[in-house]
């Protein structure tokens, strides 16, 4: 009775800390499991069985995948998808895109690749598409056992009470309606969301160079026909044109072959220019993947007052220069011939001599920075990469090799390749989840061993007395989308699936409506930034305000709620 009680005072304080406190979930999750080793309530193995559960690893290497798959040219694909149209046809297309591919890899990185993509697009502000691209995540998290973190978190306790493990396409029928019903709602609703795209010439700092390539579609037309002046973020400073500098560019002017443009834009303008078929920027060739760096030239380096070419830049460090910024000055001239100075901010793409030989650079460079943004690949390392991906779920679906197999695989095969290097991997380890998810399953034991979940579903079952089965699957939906909303996606599914799971057992009927109840619910966060982790993400970049989740998030929790109630008995019966 004891240990119930302990169990009890363990679970508030996690609620409260969450609610109340603004310490990291994983702390919080962390603390609460060694205080229950220090009491003797769990063993030290079975911690450690916790968090090398099998669904919590494959969860680890989808995230470690995502690496590579962010650098392919699927992500261009989408950027090129949502580049024309109306807002309410953006919108759909985004959504729908956005869901499939949160439905075969982690959701969380795929927003984080297409945020970039968001932000480039020339003709909507972002403000007006960061929202739909997180809830379509959402969404599209539910299509498959491995689209969002919670799904497979909620696989493992699945497996940890005895039972099978959940089928990778459980959830996909409820999630397709819940899909379809969703998008519709967000076309109208996005138009409600506020246009926050202010820019100016002068937070345009970095200086970039591209060449009209012959052949290209861009030759023969003008600025305007060719959309250049109405790049986002990417301002045409100066046309070189057999050596003739052309520096007021007027929208009628006319492109041909082997003209050079020379651009004013931010880091993600690297991005952007790769994505115009056409145009091919200075250094584009010697690029395949890299993850960018930024520099600041030392007044000691040797290569000052020597431009790009003349100094051998790349020979000398195995890297190759895509941007210049020096304050907020206006550089002139192809970026191959700009002298360089100390103080020069440069934007690097590194070779494997650059990596190795980093600490040697001290010298040369002020400071050494590893930037978000990184090159993409070539049409055919994006292939393999692409192909290597889909056979891993390819044969995980036919039973021929696990999923957890498959992904190991591939992510060695990615860093023998080099398309993804060991820094990458260790910025992208999701230590925050494995904190969390390895902690919440001992919670979740203990609730379980206890019968602390038998007790709280009891009380559910008396206080719900009269409303049947179904009422008590409604309160296990609401109390997970509250939890959710309250204290993110995750913890809430720790700490709903006992007392859902318990309920099921209290009414002797199949528990395979309640853990949907917990999947789904653990997934409903449309109201709150703070309850999802792609809700988050987006906060700060499109300028929000809790107000534009709330005028579009309560209809689309609404909606969402409303499908998913009516579907669950429907596909899962009692």
């Amino acid at each position: 009775m004891w240990e119930q009680g302990v169990v009890l005072a363990l679970l508030m304080a996690i609620v409260s800390c969450l609610i109340a406190t603004k310490l990291k979930p994983s702390l919080i999750f962390a603390s609460a499991a060694f205080i229950a080793f220090l009491t003797g309530m769990i063993e030290l193995s079975a911690v450690a069985t916790n968090f090398t559960n099998s669904s919590l690893l494959t969860l680890v290497l989808l995230i470690l995948a995502s690496t590579a798959l962010e650098k392919t040219r699927l992500i261009s694909w989408v950027s090129r998808s949502i580049a024309s149209g109306r807002l309410g046809t953006v919108v759909a297309k985004l959504g729908i895109s956005t869901a499939l591919l949160s439905s075969f890899t982690n959701n969380t990185a795929v927003v984080v690749s297409l945020i970039g993509a968001i932000k480039r697009n020339q003709r909507h502000a972002p403000s007006r598409l960061l929202i739909p691209l997180s809830y379509a995540a959402i969404l599209g998290g539910t299509l498959t056992l491995i689209g969002t973190s919670t799904n497979l978190i909620i696989n493992s306790f699945v497996e940890d009470v005895g039972l099978p493990s959940l089928d990778f396409f459980a959830p996909t029928m409820i999630g397709l309606t819940v899909l379809v019903g969703g998008v519709l709602v967000l076309i109208p609703l996005s138009y409600f969301l506020p246009s926050h795209d202010e820019f100016g010439q002068d937070d345009l700092p970095y200086f970039l160079e591209a060449r009209v390539e012959s052949g290209s579609p861009l030759v023969g037309k003008s600025i305007t026909e060719n959309n250049l002046r109405a790049l986002r973020k990417l301002f045409l400073a100066e046309v070189v044109r057999d050596d003739e500098v052309i520096a007021s560019v007027g929208p009628d002017f006319v492109l041909q072959a082997r003209d050079r443009l020379l651009f004013c834009g931010d880091v993600e303008s690297v991005t952007t220019l790769q994505e115009i078929q056409g145009l091919t920027f200075f250094g584009q060739h010697h690029l395949n993947g890299q993850n960018l760096l930024e520099v600041v030239v030392s007044s000691s380096a040797k290569f000052c007052n020597n431009t790009l070419k003349s100094s051998r830049f790349r020979d000398r460090f195995d890297a190759v220069v895509v941007a210049i910024r020096r304050g907020h000055e206006r550089l002139e001239g192809g970026l191959g011939n700009i002298v360089l100075q100390a103080g020069d901010t440069l934007v690097l793409a590194p070779g494997k001599r650059f990596e190795a030989e980093r600490r040697q650079h001290r010298k040369e460079f002020v400071w050494v920075n590893d930037l978000e943004s990184s090159t993409k690949l070539d049409s055919t390392k994006s292939g393999y990469v692409l192909l290597g991906f889909i056979t891993v779920i390819a044969l995980a679906l036919t039973h021929t090799l696990p999923i957890i197999k498959g992904l190991a695989v591939y992510v060695l095969a990615m860093l023998l390749l080099g398309v993804v290097n060991i820094g990458e991997l260790r910025r992208r380890f999701p230590m925050d989840i494995v904190v969390i998810v390895g902690s919440a399953l001992s919670i979740a034991q203990l609730m379980i061993s206890s019968g602390l979940s038998v007790r709280m579903g009891e009380m559910f079952l008396e206080g719900f007395n009269g409303w049947g089965v179904f009422g008590a699957l409604v309160a296990t939906y609401l109390m997970t989308l509250l939890l959710t909303e309250l204290v993110t996606n995750n913890a809430a599914a720790a700490l709903s699936f006992p007392i859902g799971y318990s309920m099921a057992v209290g009414y002797g009927v199949d528990p395979m409506p309640f853990i949907m109840a917990v999947l789904f619910g653990a997934s409903a966060s449309f109201i709150s930034p703070y309850g999802y982790q792609t809700n988050l993400l987006v906060y700060s970049v499109g300028n929000y305000r809790l107000k534009d989740y709330l005028k579009i998030g309560i209809p689309i929790s609404i909606v969402y709620s409303t499908l998913v109630l009516t579907l669950i008995p429907h596909f899962f019966p009692f």
